[in-house]
């Protein structure tokens, strides 16, 4: 598994690292200097991980079907990112098990590895869920008609990961592993495959915004006023 999925996860990563890094450089005036303090960082980091701009600004969240305000988006946002995270840790965790201590799989339920993935996988149900929820209530005039199948296609792969991966965790000791292995591994090539090009994009791009303006904002300003 290591020799499918260790390319098509470097492909995207790599792939994401080249888009931001046009970006950067799209978004930087010509001989500014773009190196990102400490306190920039950690402000950049603080706003990401809270996901404060989903806020709408003052803090009552965003419209969806109709013009009142609701933290709906915010909250299951947050379900999705920390899902996924902790179902990453959990594979970093795994990984560890096996190539640094030499412990096999299939690990305990009680197991560090199965927890966390276990609470990355129920969060990346509500989150997923309750995401595409609002997408089909959503106002048409509150986003692109276009993207919408973009949108809705990585949502579903997000939430077919961690239905697949769950359904295997509940099977695993069953004759039906092999199949519930097979279809979990094709979602999730499916998922890595689309990292760059799908709606996973726009965490990164905005992660490497909130990093660009906290860096700009702790510039010297090249306002000239006249003394009229």
């Amino acid at each position: 598994m290591v020799a499918m999925f260790g390319p098509i996860f470097g492909f995207a990563l790599l792939a994401l690292a080249l888009g931001v890094l046009r970006f950067w450089r799209d978004v930087a005036p010509p001989g500014e200097p773009g190196r990102a303090s400490g306190p920039a960082l950690t402000e950049a980091s603080s706003n990401a991980l809270r996901l404060t701009y989903l806020g709408g600004g003052h803090g009552q969240g965003c419209n969806e079907e109709d013009d009142a305000f609701t933290l709906a988006r915010r909250r299951f946002h947050h379900f999705t990112f920390y899902g996924f995270m902790l179902c990453f840790a959990s594979t970093s965790v795994a990984t560890l098990h096996h190539y640094a201590f030499g412990w096999q799989a299939l690990y305990a339920f009680s197991s560090l590895p199965v927890l966390l993935g276990t609470s990355g996988g129920i969060g990346l149900l509500i989150g997923p869920a309750g995401l595409l929820w609002l997408n089909l209530r959503r106002h048409p005039q509150h986003g692109d008609a276009a993207q919408k199948p973009m949108d809705r296609g990585f949502i579903a792969l997000l939430f077919l990961t961690s239905l697949t991966g769950l359904a295997l965790l509940v099977w695993r000791d069953t004759s039906a592993m092999a199949l519930l292995l097979a279809v979990h591994l094709g979602v999730v090539m499916a998922l890595f495959l689309t990292l760059p090009y799908g709606k996973f994009s726009h965490g990164i791009f905005r992660s490497a915004a909130l990093l660009k303006w906290a860096i700009e904002k702790r510039l010297p300003t090249r306002l000239k006023l006249s003394d009229d």
